[in-house]
């Protein structure tokens, strides 16, 4: 058995299949793990969406900023991104279900003992070996309380009200967390923090304004990564920040976005041997 882990699909179907071809994927032995943004700008978010469902228990994904976006859209609370190539997704027969399917994914993800969880193992007497969110873990929290808003967020997203709860997401504000945040604020910074952040300032505060890579990034503002030195951390994946073109230099912390969709390449990193495997993209955006 193997696990499988690949950044942001964004719709790039061929260069997914590609790479689970390339090291012989079979679903009844491996697992497949995906960071988020199934879909957007590439050429086919239907077919990753219907590809990564199919695997049933074989995959597990995060939602991304895309996914969320998309869900959005599709219930008309978003405004269409002409960028996005989703219109196939909403004009499937079976796009109904592709998107209830994809509300159901969760914002954080654990391995652990060799078995797939999005479930809180706080009880367990095992660590687990790595932790895989959108975006990232914001310097404010340790994994517990990181666990304890992603399934806080993640059951108002599955709920009955979960269209409120997607209109209620949009925003930069508030961008540090407190005990004093309204239930719809904590909803919004956790959704922000899972698959929206990229920099913060030096005392934890998210930013959103700012896109690009380390070297452009403006002096105040630091990566989040580097704020959780105080946190005896698990090893973290993330994909979103396709700027830094999988690279991280600390320690146990992992990149996985490399910037497929950007003509830049779709990277595989198989847990148990650290070997990553890339195959390049021409540009779709």
């Amino acid at each position: 058995m193997a696990n499988y882990v690949i950044g942001d699909l964004q719709g790039c179907l061929s260069e997914l299949n590609w790479l689970l071809a390339n090291v012989g994927f079979t679903p009844s032995r491996d697992h497949l793990w995906l960071t988020g943004d199934l879909v957007a700008r590439g050429p086919d978010s239907l077919g990753c969406l219907r590809r990564v469902m199919a695997l049933g228990n074989a995959a597990t994904t995060v939602l991304g900023n895309h996914d969320l976006h998309l869900l959005a859209v599709a219930n008309g609370i978003g405004k269409p991104n002409p960028a996005d190539k989703i219109s196939p997704i909403l004009q499937a027969a079976d796009g109904r279900d592709l998107l209830y399917w994809l509300r159901q994914q969760p914002l954080l993800v654990e391995y652990t003992q060799a078995i797939p969880s999005s479930t809180s193992i706080a009880n367990s007497p095992h660590e687990p070996e790595f932790v895989m969110t959108h975006a990232g873990i914001p310097p404010q929290w340790n994994i517990e309380q990181a666990r304890q808003a992603a399934r806080s967020a993640e059951t108002e997203l599955r709920s009955a009200h979960y269209k409120e709860r997607l209109a209620q997401m949009y925003g930069n504000e508030p961008n540090a967390w407190h005990t004093e945040l309204s239930d719809i604020e904590q909803l919004r910074f956790t959704i922000n923090a899972f698959t929206r952040m990229r920099l913060c300032h030096t005392n934890g505060q998210l930013d959103f304004a700012h896109k690009a890579s380390l070297s452009d990034a403006p002096a105040q503002l630091v990566p989040w990564f580097s704020l959780r030195e105080d946190h005896q951390d698990p090893p973290l994946i993330f994909g979103h920040w396709a700027a830094l073109e999988g690279q991280c230099e600390v320690e146990n912390v992992y990149a996985l976005d490399t910037g497929c969709v950007w003509g830049g390449s779709m990277t595989l990193l198989c847990w148990e041997t650290g070997e990553r495997i890339a195959t390049p993209c021409p540009v779709y955006a």
